[in-house]
This record gives C-alpha cells, sequence and structure tokens, in this order.
C-alpha cells in the first residue's frame, strides 16, 4: 500500500495505508502507530471528508485535492494547519500482478497477462496518462497518475519495454487490480 510523507505545520508526518477494509474504512500508520480511516462521501463541494480514530480519540478532517507537492490546507477540528505533501517514503509502483490479479483480469479481459503487467493497486480515478502505444519506457518511469482519496500517485512501470497496451485515459475511474497498461 502507498506510503506518504506529510508536513504540517513543520513537523513530518509519515502515513501508511495498510489495508482497505470496505468501501470506506481504512487501516494506516501514522508514524507507525495505527490509525482508522472513515471516508465520508460528500457530493456538495470538493472537500474530502473523513474521521481519523487515533486510540480512544477521533478527529474530523477536511482536505481539499491534494497537488503533487503544492501547500495545502488541513482543517482538523476547525483548526486549520499549513500542510505540504512531501516526496513519498515508499512510490506507488504497481508490481507485477499476483495469481489473485491475474485470475481477477482474466475474467475481465478474457486474456491471460503476467509479466509487463501494470495494475491499479487501489480504486480511483486516472487524471494524467504519461505514455502512448508504442513508447519505450525503462522500469521505474512513471506512466499515469492515479487520484485515490484526494491524493494524486504516480503509477510506474514494472519492468523496461515497449508500451504495447494502453487501457485507460484521462478522466477513467479504476479499480483496485485493475489492467491499465501491458508493457513488452
Amino acid at each position: 500500500m502507498p506510503e506518504y510523507n506529510i508536513m504540517i505545520e513543520n513537523r513530518t508526518y509519515r502515513v501508511e495505508l495498510v489495508k482497505r477494509e470496505g468501501e470506506q474504512l481504512f487501516k494506516a500508520k501514522v508514524n507507525d502507530k495505527p490509525v482508522e480511516l472513515r471516508l465520508e462521501k460528500s457530493e456538495r463541494d470538493a472537500t474530502s471528508h473523513f474521521t481519523l480514530d487515533v486510540g480512544e480519540k477521533t478527529y474530523r478532517v477536511e482536505l481539499e485535492k491534494i497537488y503533487r507537492r503544492a501547500p495545502f490546507t488541513l482543517k482538523v477540528n476547525n483548526a486549520l494547519f499549513k500542510a505540504q505533501l512531501r516526496e513519498p517514503a515508499k512510490r506507488m509502483a504497481a508490481q507485477t500482478p499476483t495469481v489473485q490479479v491475474v485470475a481477477r483480469a482474466e475474467r475481465r479481459r478474457g486474456t491471460v497477462v503476467e509479466e509487463g503487467v501494470v495494475v491499479s493497486p487501489m480504486a480511483g480515478k486516472i487524471v494524467s496518462v504519461k505514455v502512448k502505444k508504442g513508447d519505450v519506457v525503462k522500469a521505474g518511469d512513471v506512466v499515469c497518475i492515479l487520484e485515490a482519496m484526494k491524493m494524486e500517485n504516480e503509477i510506474t512501470a514494472t519492468k523496461a519495454g515497449k508500451v504495447q497496451e494502453v487501457n485507460v485515459a484521462e478522466g477513467t475511474p479504476v479499480n483496485d487490480g485493475e489492467i491499465l497498461i501491458i508493457i513488452k
């Protein structure tokens, strides 16, 4: 799962999403301390609302869309904090899919693919596609940007080669384990 460094009021916090428990519940760690995140769907504005449970304390958090490393305002229990996303502690690299992911992809696409497959590590929306069919990429090159939970995640090539298929476009919603790009 993804891991981020977030600076809030000149203090850096390492936030790691550990496990998705359902549509709106996530297990996470903040500086290695277990926490729970509950997302609240809001159709009325562009602000994300969620609750953060840390031990016996619950915090209501609101934030607008985050753009890479641009500063943003974080509202926690009605108190405003200046924050900024720092270089990720761990890049979101889509790995060669496990047997279960390949099986899900096979059912969806009707084909068997293994090496060179870039899959979505979580549900979200593609905000930018950096490659097109025929492009040559190196392992680790950014191939697309996935927005999930109002954060932009760089999805990288799983191996060096030529892009054979691009199955997404800007604005495409994707599910966890969905095939995004195939590299041969």
